[in-house]
């Protein structure tokens, strides 16, 4: 199997709502509800450049009920920007199998005989 990566598109420098979300979602690829439990997990440890709660606040990224809409909405967003642009797997045609002959046991009758002895 061959995989052909497809470059992301960069993301604004500035704009750490997005970076922060698009972090969060490459360590779990779920979607909302579950990636705002992964959210508040790596703020709580400072894992996104160290940003607790207190830095993710000054840079516009907020837990609270409010902003619930904006996050699910944005969330949805990066997840499937992610799906766009990560490597895809090239895989090879099928092959037919080969059929049985008219009349025959299938294949895998005849394998459980002969094992059955």
């Amino acid at each position: 199997m061959i995989v052909t990566p497809v470059p992301c598109p960069p993301s604004d420098a500035n704009d750490a709502v997005v970076d922060f979300v698009r972090f969060c979602h490459r360590r779990r690829r779920t979607g909302w509800p579950e990636l705002y439990d992964e959210m508040c997990a790596v703020a709580r440890r400072g894992i996104y450049r160290g940003w607790s709660f207190a830095e993710l606040a000054e840079h516009g990224i907020t837990f609270g009920l409010a902003e619930m809409p904006r996050l699910a909405a944005l969330v949805a967003q990066v997840a499937s920007q992610d799906r766009t642009c990560r490597p895809t797997p090239e895989r090879a045609p099928l092959r037919s199998l080969p059929r049985d002959e008219p009349g025959e046991a299938p294949a895998w009758e005849m394998r459980e005989a002969a094992a059955a002895g």
